[in-house]
Order: C-alpha cells, then sequence, then structure tokens
C-alpha cells in the first residue's frame, strides 16, 4: 500500500520509526516532512497528507502531531479526507470498517511509539465493511461536506 506521512515537531521523533515499520511491512512510504525538530504547523502536514490520499498519489495517510486533534482537524477540513484520531486499537480498526477513514491521526505526546505502531497496523489492516448503514451515513457525510447537511 502507498502511505503518505506527515509530522509537525512534536510528531517528529516518532516519524522516522513509523516510516521504518511501514517500510518493513511491505508498504511504500511518501515521507512528507517535517524534517527536523524545528518548530512546525501541524495544518502544513495535514494538508500535504490530505493532499496526497486525495489525488490518488497515496492509499492512506499518517499524520503524528502532539495531540494528534490539531492534525485531525485540520485534514478534515480538506474535501475527501475521513481523517480518525485514534487512541485505541478498537478505534484504529473501526475507523477503517466502518467509516472508511483513509487519514489516521496519531499522538505521541498521548501514545507510545510502541501502541503507535500497533494502531497503525490494526489501521491498515483493516478495510471497509461495505455494509448499507455504513455507506448510507458515508453519503450524509459526503452531503456535509458538500455544504448540503443542513437541509
Amino acid at each position: 500500500m502507498r502511505i503518505a506521512v506527515g509530522a509537525d515537531h512534536a510528531g517528529f521523533p516518532l516519524k522516522d520509526r513509523v516510516i521504518e515499520y511501514l517500510q518493513k511491512e511491505g508498504h511504500m512510504v511518501q515521507d512528507l516532512g517535517t524534517h527536523d525538530s524545528e518548530p512546525a504547523d501541524y495544518p502544513d502536514y495535514a494538508e500535504a497528507v490530505g493532499a496526497a490520499v486525495v489525488k490518488g498519489e497515496a492509499e492512506a495517510g499518517i499524520l503524528l502531531c502532539g495531540s494528534g486533534v490539531g492534525a485531525s482537524i485540520a485534514a478534515n477540513k480538506i474535501t475527501g479526507i475521513r481523517a480518525a484520531l485514534c487512541h485505541d486499537v478498537f478505534s484504529a480498526r473501526q475507523s477503517r470498517e466502518d467509516d472508511d477513514a483513509n487519514v489516521l491521526c496519531l499522538g505521541p505526546r498521548v501514545v507510545g511509539p510502541s501502541l503507535a505502531l500497533e494502531l497503525i497496523g490494526a489501521f491498515l489492516r483493516a478495510t471497509f465493511s461495505q455494509a448499507d448503514r455504513h455507506k448510507r451515513r458515508l453519503e450524509k457525510v459526503k452531503r456535509l461536506e458538500q455544504g448540503l447537511g443542513n437541509g
């Protein structure tokens, strides 16, 4: 699978480990930065990862910022991105199976490296269930993206 990875300065210490794990699992990785620990703005990396996923350059994305919250908020502003902030294996798996999430957001200040890799594995191994109820809900999400959710 092609995976786009992005991190701000708070996510940078974990990024290389994530990339190494992904490559070891046989994935092709697009490293979209940051490339050092100098202060960096998470929306820039959310935009880069989101663009790679929306354009089809990557099949999924992983974003790392301090808590994961900022990256999740920013990524979810991009039409076509369904970013999931996950701190447990159930949510990481379920976000793909039920919600067809295409970007996983993690907070290295919240989850340790071992758990982060476990979450990534669960996220990437899961696939959308194609259940009718989930398809129906995703259509409603798409309407919200188009500004049609209020009527």
